[in-house]
């Protein structure tokens, strides 16, 4: 319930969070005792409503600044004792410096015993460079399979255990769910979401990031080809300035002398430029930026989950060359001689055209759906990607109109943000109707049709470390009236229950000249996501639906 509290004051414009507090401190300190006799080892102790509160704006105030806020950024609400708010004040530095270094000393030990030889080369050469201090910056170039993640989760816990600080970050949340103790680099670096190639982040100097930021020893950035180049050199601008105030000679070298590891696979999602042409794109890219030419790049080769396959010999050349024929796609090399754009499609891949092209691939993508519908093994492991929304909306109200259970509708509340528009002209000019017919990638529509077993996905980070980001999939467990009830179904917080309230919401880029406030559950249903949704997603069973191009 304190979570539920900490997301409303994130992200509801509560008008008078006091109010909101004083109503609710009872219910939000319900285990505030009980963890108390248990913290103390005394079961007959017994708090006074005092200090229920304040041990519950404590704990308020630690989940608060997860999410980059403070008690202090509302306006009214009580604070804790200055102790204890003294004491909060290196949470950044205190969460990256608690680690069991016995612990993932002996867990480093059996990692690096597991290294391939590229594997190993890379992180010879990663560590060398933060134990050295040669601020190098490094490219770790493989396609999916060639153990990235497994090589992260090596550098974190060896460098973690000598007692340095390594930030992992990801450009999505998926992604930075799987990193040890990651976070989107957006929310670690406060990266603006219009970007340019004037933008920095938005960390001041003395402000418990930067602190943070001089005592790092190793950046590492997972996913980077999915990002736009103006977040790297907006963050490289950032630390020139910052790690200059210890080493006046960082304002001259790249992320101003800091080692920083990137990795990824080129050949998959790029940065989303709207309406973007495939220049603009590549343009877009980290190859395209006056940073790429510092970088060394180590590539991986080796497909690690391929010798992992215990199948018969047969199955294991079957996904030998379906794996071949996906690198040869990425490679450019799968194209027809007379046009590489055309890629001819192997036949056992590609399902036989029945009277419902739609009915087909969403019985071989879903197969006994009625019986599996609740099942969140099955819900887990496949899903249908399409290049575009509007073909995952249909798909996904297909779905849900085969799956028994009432149907629940919830219409979000639109208006225009009243920074560049009065009531009087907002009225006239775009009336409800308008604004409810409007959709948006990243935003769930004016109208959510959802039933209790349903499997959703998230729209926003929420709160990273409970495994609430952008991209999470749960399964719907409650309808309320005030709030959703769901299970997490991916990532690191498998079958935890959350509750998810309703938000306000605005798009990032709009072809309209106004900015849409939209309040909303944040969560789309998912059987069907688009490509670009589907990345750091772990599926067994895809089904890919190209109806036109």
């Amino acid at each position: 319930m304190r979570q539920l509290f900490c997301t409303i004051l994130l992200f509801c414009e509560v008008t008078d969070p006091l109010k909101l507090w004083e109503s609710n401190w009872e219910l939000l300190s319900e285990d505030i005792e009980r963890h108390q006799r248990r913290f103390m080892n005394f079961e007959r102790l017994h708090l006074q409503p005092e200090q229920k509160k304040k041990l519950t704006l404590i704990e308020i105030e630690q989940l608060l600044r997860k999410g980059g806020k403070s008690l202090k950024d509302f306006n009214g609400m009580p604070l804790p004792d200055n102790t204890v708010m003294q004491g909060l004040r290196n949470r950044l530095l205190n969460e990256e410096l608690n680690y069991d270094r016995n612990s993932l000393q002996k867990e480093c030990v059996e990692l690096l015993q597991k290294l391939n030889l590229d594997q190993r080369k890379a992180f010879d050469a990663i560590t060398q460079s933060v134990n050295s201090k040669l601020g190098k910056l490094i490219f770790v170039n493989g396609y999916g399979g060639t153990g990235k993640t497994f090589l992260w989760k090596a550098i974190t816990k060896s460098l973690r255990s000598e007692g340095k600080i390594v930030l992992a970050v990801a450009s999505s949340g998926i992604a930075a769910l799987l990193l040890p103790g990651g976070r989107t680099a957006h929310s670690r670096f406060h990266i603006p979401l219009n970007i340019n190639n004037e933008s920095t982040c938005d960390i001041k100097q003395g402000s418990l990031l930067a602190e943070l930021l001089n005592k790092t020893s190793l950046i590492l950035w997972d996913e980077a080809p999915m990002t736009n180049k103006h977040c790297f050199e907006a963050l490289d601008k950032s630390l020139r300035d910052i790690l200059r105030f210890t080493d006046e000679n960082s304002k001259d070298k790249p992320f101003g002398g800091m080692t920083i590891v990137m990795g990824g696979d080129f050949r998959q999602t790029l940065p989303v430029i709207p309406k973007g042409r495939r220049t603009h794109i590549i343009d877009a890219s980290l190859k395209r930026s006056y940073l790429w030419k510092h970088f060394e790049e180590i590539k991986l080769t080796t497909n690690m989950r391929l010798t992992a396959v215990t199948n018969s010999t047969e199955e294991k050349k079957k996904i030998q060359e379906f794996a071949d024929w996906i690198l040869s796609i990425g490679d450019g090399l799968a194209g027809d001689k007379d046009d590489e754009a055309w890629i001819t499609i192997p036949q056992d891949l590609i399902l036989q055209k029945g009277e419902d092209e739609l009915e087909t691939i969403v019985n071989n993508t879903y197969p006994d759906l009625s019986r599996n519908y609740s099942n969140r093994t099955y819900l887990e492991e496949r899903a249908i990607l399409c290049p575009r929304n509007e073909m995952v909306d249909n798909i996904n109200s297909y779905i849900m109109s085969q799956i028994p259970g009432e149907e629940t509708t919830y219409l979000s509340s639109d208006t225009v943000c009243k920074a560049i528009s009065t009531k009087e002209s907002e009225d006239q000019l775009y009336p409800t109707e308008f604004l409810n017919s409007l959709k948006f990638p990243g935003i769930p529509n004016h109208k959510l049709q959802l039933k209790v077993g349903l499997p959703i996905m998230l729209l926003r980070n929420i709160n990273q470390s409970a495994g609430l980001c952008n991209g999470t999939r749960l399964t719907i467990t409650q309808l309320g009236k005030w709030f959703i009830e769901a299970q997490i179904i991916t990532g690191t917080n498998i079958g935890n229950k959350v509750y998810i309230p309703r938000i306000i919401m605005s798009p990032t880029e709009s072809k309209w000249p106004f900015v849409l406030k939209r309040r909303q559950y944040p969560i789309t249903v998912c059987f069907a996501m688009t490509i670009n949704k589907s990345q750091g997603q772990s599926l067994k069973n895809v089904g890919l639906y190209l109806p036109k191009q």
